[in-house]
């Protein structure tokens, strides 16, 4: 008996508990992934993919901790982060819309930033509904966020937080939006969030399955990239 204890030890235990002690620290402070359950971040993410997650896109931490070492960068406007939500610590995946010390506005679904309204570019939808089930008429646009274009969705038919007044972002923190405007439990509702805690930027889909047909894999979505290519 002890001869299969040392055995399971020598040839099972040791060479996982080693990996974990390699992969675990890497994974916390370098490279993650996440996976999407809900559509707020439709059309760019969508239910069911995981994604990529950069932990070094912006800064190093301590390993397990929201702790910084040094520092190389912060969020664009534009970029796609995961963070944790500032009301429950929910790991959430959004897009930063607004940089520290912006005024941003909501009208009838048309983004201000500082007081300039950001320009669209209507898409049709038809490529999109086969992904789109929660709605019969999405209505899919590109948004020309400065540098940053994007796909996002409007659903006309539910009810929705369309207008907000002019916030101004605080110090030190970034107001965040899902790409699913009508859909997304984002900074309207949650309040700007700090820098501290954002974990890193998401460049790609990793791998992407279908809940809605048991699963199966979405093979045009693998690898998908979030810059939107000839907007």
């Amino acid at each position: 008996m002890k001869r299969m204890a040392n055995k399971i030890w020598r040839e099972w235990i040791c060479p996982l508990a080693l990996v974990f002690i390699i992969v675990a620290p890497l994974k916390s402070a370098v490279a993650d992934w996440n996976w999407v359950p809900t559509g707020s971040m439709k059309p760019s993410i969508l239910e069911g993919e995981l994604v990529l997650v950069n932990k070094l896109a912006y800064d190093l931490k301590v390993p397990f901790t929201t702790l910084h070492l040094s520092t190389w960068g912060n969020p664009l406007r534009g970029d796609v982060v995961v963070f944790y939500s500032p009301k429950d610590g929910t790991r959430l995946v959004k897009r930063v819309i607004g940089l520290p010390g912006d005024t941003v506005e909501l009208r009838n679904e048309v983004l201000y930033l500082n007081g300039i309204p950001q320009q669209y570019s209507l898409r049709d939808s038809a490529p999109f509904l086969r992904d789109v089930f929660e709605d019969k008429n999405p209505v899919v646009a590109i948004e020309h966020l400065e540098a940053c274009d994007h796909y996002l969705m409007s659903l006309p038919s539910r009810q929705a937080l369309r207008s907000f007044r002019p916030l101004v972002v605080p110090p030190d923190h970034y107001f965040m939006m899902g790409d699913s405007r009508d859909n997304s439990a984002d900074s309207r509702f949650i309040g700007p969030v700090s820098r501290e805690e954002i974990v890193g930027r998401v460049p790609r889909v990793i791998l992407s399955f279908d809940p809605s047909r048991h699963f199966l894999p979405r093979l045009q979505r693998f690898l998908q990239p979030m810059k939107v290519d000839g907007a």
